[in-house]
């Protein structure tokens, strides 16, 4: 059973905007988390949690806080934008690696975390010392 495109567009605005599906889901009554939050991965991370195949051997690195609003992410048709770049800190030691795929998730500690999505980033980012791992605006994660 799928839900319908209209619906599954409103819970992917819930998610990532904040935005209330009227009588279903409503942010007054509780304190929503404010951000979500990037994360890099040399390895896809499905199936495991937000630190699963995360970039964290380097040292400097950690998750960057996107604002769960319409200021930071753009919604249309169930495929999530970033509406801001996301510059992840320089790596100013350990082994360079190679970000392949890049996650969304609520937690901002560099272990585990729920992952709420994932997707493989084109072109990849290689990270070596004093380089600045950046996401753009033109980053985009499908949800199905």
């Amino acid at each position: 059973m799928a839900f319908g495109s209209t619906f599954q567009n409103d819970l992917t605005k819930l998610i990532f905007n904040g935005t209330a599906i009227s009588n279903v889901a409503d942010n007054a009554a509780a304190a929503p988390s404010t951000n979500l939050w990037l994360s890099l991965h040399t390895a896809d991370p499905t199936g495991g949690t937000q630190g699963t195949n995360e970039t964290i051997s380097y040292t400097g690195y950690t998750r960057v806080a996107i604002a769960r609003t319409s200021t930071g992410f753009a919604i249309t048709s169930n495929v999530v934008a970033l509406n801001v770049n996301a510059d992840f800190p320089s790596m100013t030691g350990g082994t360079t690696q190679t970000a392949t795929h890049a996650g969304i998730g609520l937690s901002s500690a560099t272990t585990g975390g729920k992952l709420i999505t994932s997707g493989a980033i084109t072109p990849n980012i290689a990270i070596s010392l004093n380089v600045i791992p950046r996401l753009t605006t033109g980053s985009t994660f499908t949800l199905t």
